[in-house]
């Protein structure tokens, strides 16, 4: 995988007034950007290009960050405007940017210790997604994972979604029909969550994960920061 794509846009209102002045990707976690950690990973395993989501506090992202040259990568940054268009509306804004091979897609708003080596250059069907155990936040989960390596929508067992997965362009393929209109899909560009595109190709059988048992955090509040930051 040579290209990558970072989540990047949220306006982090939960997060504030941490987020007031700084965008939550760019707040730091033991000495550095949340983001940062992201991009350290992504250039280990040989990603060349990463696109990054903005809007909120858009313009922090390049004074921080330069053109990725830093990391031997090259960043091209996707504007989305005042108004965040969600996973699903980010994604396809992102699409020009990033080339036809699967990419890895990452939530600039979690920290792990997951080693993205791990995850599959070629996902078998539209996506290959990686799964955590449910915190406490959100225990009642996302998907569920079976023994063959498929997720499925309902099950006894069920995962949370990390916000870290491969991705094929031909998960949004008919986005429209799977997500239906409203006022923000009918926007331009248009705003709409991935995932009713997820739990549409779970239903097909063709999204495949696995579960990551190390650390993992959704950096979602200041106390989940404070945490992480004090942590080993």
């Amino acid at each position: 995988m040579r290209h990558a794509l970072i989540f990047a846009a949220g306006l982090g209102e939960r997060m504030r007034p941490l987020t007031d002045r700084t965008p939550k990707p760019l707040l730091s976690v033991r000495g550095k950007p949340l983001i940062v950690w992201h991009l350290e990973k992504l250039a280990a395993i040989g990603v060349h290009y990463v696109v990054i989501n903005t809007s909120h506090l858009a313009d922090q992202f390049p004074e921080a960050l330069g053109d990725g040259s830093h990391w031997g990568l090259r960043i091209r940054y996707a504007y989305e405007g005042p108004v965040p268009l969600e996973t699903g509306g980010g994604m396809l804004n992102a699409l020009p940017l990033l080339g036809p091979e699967p990419f890895i897609a990452v939530s600039g708003d979690v920290w792990t210790d997951a080693d993205f080596s791990a995850l599959p250059a070629e996902p078998v069907g539209v996506a290959h997604v990686l799964l955590v155990d449910n915190p406490p936040h959100h225990a009642q989960g996302d998907f569920a994972l079976d023994n063959r390596g498929w997720l499925r929508n309902e099950g006894e067992t069920r995962l949370t979604y990390s916000g870290i997965g491969v991705f094929r362009r031909e998960l949004l393929d008919d986005w429209q029909a799977v997500v239906g209109h409203n006022s923000g899909t009918d926007a331009k560009p248009p705003r709409f969550k991935m995932a009713p595109l997820l739990r549409a190709a779970i239903d097909r059988g063709a999204i495949s994960g696995s579960r990551h048992n190390g650390i993992w955090t959704d950096v979602g509040t200041p106390e989940r920061l404070r945490s992480l930051d004090a942590s080993d």
